[in-house]
């Protein structure tokens, strides 16, 4: 299957930015907002014009404590999106699921990137399907499942376990038949981890690049770590959380954010890679 989008993932100058759809009733932070095709496909082109390089489509939320939907119930929220939005742009689309069967028929209808939390485990048939399908992949690391992820987290060194695992997984998808230039990686901010987790990954993601050899996708955008840090700031008030986490990300050369806010993500990096940029040139 030809994929449609012919995307450099290690741009030189700023991480892309990844809007987020999320077509569910239960995501934690805009869950219910989208639930109307319609609306999805408006807030997606919206996210294109405020400078989104790719969009990425959910319709199972994986928020702590969330439960499963079948896969009948997702394919019917999110293929109807991803149609609408590729019959009016030509923006790289990914879609976010676990399940190689909601995967394979995002495709068909216009996506490019498969962006999996459970890194190609949840179905014994998701390394065939990647390999088979040709498309960008992201492999995240979670610790559990979304139900109890939260429960009770516990590592002895979450930079090498975590290392451990997407190595692992990399080594597991390349066996598979899948191109090491269609593989990222996501430290799986907030994914079976506490506060102190999250910081010290948070703290080392241009090591876990390096070490990987693969682009990093980071997902931190409103994510629960903020609310902890800022006297539990609602969902709709870590803005500045979430920009200093993508800065963060910026200067350790993070080839990917995937955050909620783009139009503030992008004014931000704009900012940032023009006074990089003048300071360099000034050397």
């Amino acid at each position: 299957m030809a994929v449609r989008a012919n995307i450099n993932f290690r741009s030189p100058n700023r991480p892309l930015v990844c809007g987020i759809v999320n077509v569910t009733s239960d995501s934690f932070s805009d869950g219910g907002r989208y639930v109307d095709p319609k609306l999805a496909i408006k807030h997606a082109l919206t996210l294109v014009e405020q400078g989104a390089d790719i969009v990425d489509i959910g319709g199972e939320s994986t928020r702590p404590g969330s439960l499963p939907v079948s896969v009948d119930e997702e394919l019917s929220r999110v293929l109807p999106v991803i149609s609408g939005i590729r019959q009016q742009s030509e923006i790289p689309i990914s879609i976010d699921t676990m399940k190689p069967e909601v995967a394979e028929q995002a495709m068909k209808a216009g996506a490019d990137i498969w962006n999996d939390v459970s890194a190609l485990r949840h179905d014994k048939t998701s390394l065939t399907k990647a390999a088979e399908l040709g498309c960008p992949v992201v492999l995240m690391h979670m610790q559990g499942e979304p139900k109890t992820m939260q429960d009770a987290p516990i590592y002895e060194n979450v930079f090498c376990e975590v290392l451990d695992f997407l190595q692992s997984r990399i080594t597991a998808a390349l066996q598979a038949g899948v191109a090491k230039t269609n593989i990222l990686v996501d430290p799986g901010i907030g994914f079976g981890k506490t506060l102190q987790d999250n910081l010290k990954l948070l703290a080392n993601l241009d090591k876990l690049q390096e070490q990987t050899d693969c682009p990093i996708m980071l997902g931190a955008s409103r994510k629960r770590m903020i609310g902890e840090l800022d006297f539990s700031a609602p969902t709709d008030d870590r803005l500045g959380g979430s920009l200093a986490l993508v800065a963060a990300a910026y200067y350790q050369g993070i080839a990917m954010v995937r955050v909620h806010d783009v139009r503030e993500t992008v004014q931000m990096l704009r900012v940032l890679t023009a006074v990089d940029f003048q300071g360099k040139a000034n050397e």
